[in-house]
């Protein structure tokens, strides 16, 4: 991989190649990683195309266990190791408007039969020179084509504040985005209104490789530590 400059990019090229990552909660260092393409990056929008075999970064139990095989009670007190797998299935669309505490994900079935948006509730997407950094918080919202909507891991959003992930102070600001969420949903406003479900990839773009350095800076900041967290 070549050298990057100190500063991210005013914008990023279309086709070109990022990591799109998340830090583990309560921690200053990145336990999801997964490689994207660019679609478009511009001052309102950032959309990038996680292809189908993309090798990822993942949590799981030290034992090997995958994370949601764990029961609840401690999904989240049970140590942790990083693990490598391939995405299966259909690719995944993210969308992201800067500043913004959530990204719009879009899900299709075989034959881009467009199944659904999702809403992950996250931490601002936070920029630097090879790709976004985030933090997840648990709560999600699955909006269908019909603009039906429902709450999702509303069980792991009480289960995370328990295990000490999550102070009360973040719990309450995770609630009201997920609000303004709903809000946006209801008024089926960008993205959902824009047509991305029938938006595809172009079929020349190259699956993008994991980094062996994956894990580097500016991971070194944890703005919601809770109280106690390692």
């Amino acid at each position: 991989m070549t050298a990057e400059p100190t500063a991210p990019p005013a914008h990023w090229p279309t086709g070109a190649h990022i990591l799109w990552r998340y830090r583990a909660n309560g921690a200053a260092h990145p336990h999801i990683c997964r490689p994207v393409t660019v679609v478009r990056d511009t001052p309102e929008l950032l959309a990038v195309w996680m292809a189908p075999g993309t090798v990822c970064v993942k949590p799981e139990l030290a034992d090997g266990t995958p994370v949601h095989s764990e029961p609840l009670a401690t999904r989240y007190t049970k140590p942790r190791r990083h693990a490598l797998g391939r995405w299966t299935g259909m690719g995944v669309l993210k969308l992201a408007r800067p500043g913004m505490p959530w990204s719009v994900w879009l899900f299709w079935g075989r034959g881009w039969r467009f199944k659904n948006f999702y809403v992950n509730l996250e931490e601002p997407l936070l920029r630097w020179p090879g790709g976004v950094d985030s933090e997840d918080h648990f709560l999600d919202i699955e909006v269908y084509p019909d603009r039906r909507w429902a709450w999702r891991d509303e069980d792991e959003f009480a289960e995370a504040q328990r295990a000490g992930l999550m102070d009360e102070d973040q719990a309450g600001r995770v609630r009201e985005a997920g609000a303004r969420a709903v809000a946006a949903i209801r008024a089926w406003g960008p993205p959902f209104a824009d047509g991305w479900e029938r938006w595809r990839p172009d079929p020349a773009w190259p699956v993008p490789e994991l980094p062996d350095d994956w894990d580097r800076p500016p991971f070194n900041t944890c703005p919601h530590r809770p109280p106690g967290a390692p």
